[in-house]
């Protein structure tokens, strides 16, 4: 089995601290918790750490994307409302120089106009959105196929 040292950053923006309790017609029934323990799991099936995190605060994710250009391997992003706002986080992405992945856990393309635009798709590697949690297993996938493929080049 490969192994990566420096774990990825999991982030995670606005309100997803509520998972389970807000919406959960759209967000579903999984708490927090449960997508914190999910994410740690797959990631050491595939051979690397998780680093989790949440913030309700602009600013602390741009810190931790900031972070990551030293500390981590990758990012997977589930920036919330923030996806569609924030021209900070774009800008730190693109000075991250890790592979990034955008995830949703409801599908924007189904929702309101305003959330179907997206300022971090455009710097990142991969987008899921609309598999509920298990979107996180698969970015979780797709970044150990870009990182071990980086290796093999």
């Amino acid at each position: 089995m490969t192994t990566i040292a420096k774990p990825v950053f999991v982030l995670n923006g606005p309100n997803l601290n509520l998972l389970g309790l807000r919406e959960p017609h759209l967000y579903g029934r999984e708490t927090y918790a449960g997508l914190v323990e999910r994410c740690h799991s797959k990631a050491k099936a595939l051979g690397f750490k998780a680093e989790v995190r949440q913030s309700n605060h602009e600013g602390e994710l741009v810190t931790w994307v900031q972070e990551a250009r030293l500390a981590a391997c990758g990012i997977i992003l589930n920036a919330g409302a923030y996806t569609h706002t924030s021209i900070a986080l774009h800008d730190a992405l693109r000075a991250a120089a890790v592979p990034v992945i955008e995830v949703h856990i409801s599908n924007i393309y189904q929702r309101e106009a305003f959330r179907q635009t997206s300022y971090i798709s455009g710097v990142a590697q991969g987008v899921l959105c609309g598999f509920g949690a298990f979107g996180y297993d698969m970015a979780l996938e797709g970044l150990f196929n870009i990182l071990t493929a980086a290796k093999d080049s």
